[in-house]
């Protein structure tokens, strides 16, 4: 029995699966804590997310929100695969942090955009399999998972900073 090799867009692709859905339940993980074996404890993206309230999302940290980062996060997710099919910009990136205030039905559309952002990158990459691996492929989807990550710790660290 021969092994497959890996392709090379999976690797990074469970490192920005592990920042946004977290840990996989009882199993380890590459930079994140681990997700206990009854799906406690996950600290992903989501699941950072859906553990706050419009309000608690909205309040402003030395200049910052979560809804703010949280959007900021998914515009870039879909940016990437805007990119990637060819489209250049111009791109707002200072506008795509507002609005920093959302109401509860607000923050549901936006934890929902965050979750098909992910998706949509996800499954942009899946159809590159067949394609030449080229360092637009991986670049793209390293800085998405780098740029996941960072946004992942600031809100983290917004959030420590509501209790």
């Amino acid at each position: 029995m021969t092994d497959t090799p890996q392709h090379p867009l999976d690797g990074i692709l469970d490192i920005l699966r592990e920042a946004v859905e977290g840990g996989r339940p009882g199993q380890g993980t590459a930079f994140l804590d681990g997700t206990n074996a009854d799906g406690t404890g996950n600290h992903g993206l989501l699941a950072t997310l859906d553990a706050l309230s419009a309000a608690q999302a909205s309040r402003d940290i030395h200049g910052a929100t979560v809804a703010g980062q949280a959007r900021h996060t998914a515009f870039h997710m879909e940016v990437v695969v805007r990119w990637e099919g060819g489209e250049r910009g111009p791109f707002d990136w200072q506008g795509s942090f507002q609005p920093a205030q959302v109401t509860p039905l607000e923050w549901d559309a936006l934890r929902a955009r965050v979750r098909a952002a992910y998706e949509g990158l996800v499954a942009f990459v899946n159809t590159q399999r067949d394609q030449p691996v080229t360092g637009d492929a991986t670049g793209g989807l390293s800085g998405a998972a780098a740029h996941v990550a960072y946004h992942l710790g600031a809100i983290r660290q917004l959030v420590k900073a509501l209790a």
